[in-house]
């Protein structure tokens, strides 16, 4: 295999959520490999820009909110108006609310439901139709999670959210990949970001989690960069409907 196989120059990605964490972690290997990066983000996300620029590829921001669909249609136009469309969707946005399941709310369901899922499912079926329509091939990263895989606690609609990317990732991939469209997800493990900062500051569930994690220590942001440079790629492009999961070895425990 070359190496060539992972160049992606000349190929643009937006990438969700991508301010700060995994988002920034992966847009930057996807910079990294020579692809230009549009930014869809609530916040700006200027050290973002400032890194992927000192790699010398392409940034753009587009100030949206993924809490509606409204803003679909006008993440695509922008892309295909700066860099002539998208080649490449990381689904990264999303948000987690933590609560007994006994005192859940309504409100935190929909939340979560509408950002995680409902939004994700959208903008892909947008970016499919662009790539399809300008016959394209499009390669589709989802993040899922543990949660993809395991019920955990306290957490009811990110878990349900979550395992809906796993489902749906092998729905699209199912309908999608005869039309030149590749859909898998990356699962990340328990990750150093901000939705993982009240586990990490509780000592007993961080010892917990250290605990069960074969490489012994929370993984980092750069840790997604290959595996999204691998699916965004050529050399993925018979990989489709698959889960990745980036995890120090959790499943596996």
């Amino acid at each position: 295999m070359s190496a060539s196989f992972f160049d992606l120059r000349g190929k643009t990605a937006i990438v969700t959520g991508s301010n700060t964490g995994l988002g920034q972690g992966m847009a930057l290997g996807l910079a990294a490999a020579g692809c230009n990066i549009v930014a869809v983000n609530r916040r700006a996300p200027e050290e973002t820009r400032r890194r992927v620029e000192e790699l010398g590829t392409g940034f753009l921001a587009v100030d949206a909110d993924l809490a509606s669909t409204a803003p679909i249609d006008d993440i695509l136009a922008q892309a295909e108006a700066r860099f002539g469309g998208a080649d490449i969707l990381v689904n990264n946005a999303g948000i987690i609310r933590r609560a007994d399941s006994l005192e859940f709310t309504e409100q935190d369901w929909d939340e979560v439901l509408d950002v995680n899922l409902k939004s994700l499912f959208f903008l892909s079926q947008a970016f499919a139709r662009h790539c399809i329509d300008g016959s394209r091939r499009g390669k589709i990263i989802n993040i899922a999670s543990m949660l993809s895989f395991q019920g955990g606690i306290r957490v009811p609609s990110y878990t349900a959210s979550k395992s809906g990317v796993l489902g749906l990732t092998r729905l699209m991939a199912n309908e999608w990949a005869s039309r030149g469209i590749n859909v898998n997800a990356i699962a990340p493990g328990y990750m150093a970001t901000n939705n993982t900062e009240a586990l990490r500051h509780d000592p007993e569930r961080s010892r917990e989690i250290l605990g069960r994690i074969p490489a012994g220590r929370w993984g980092d942001p750069e840790d997604l960069a290959g595996a999204a440079v691998f699916l965004a790629s050529s050399a993925s492009d018979y990989v489709h409907g698959h889960t990745l999961a980036v995890d120090g070895g959790w499943l596996a425990r």
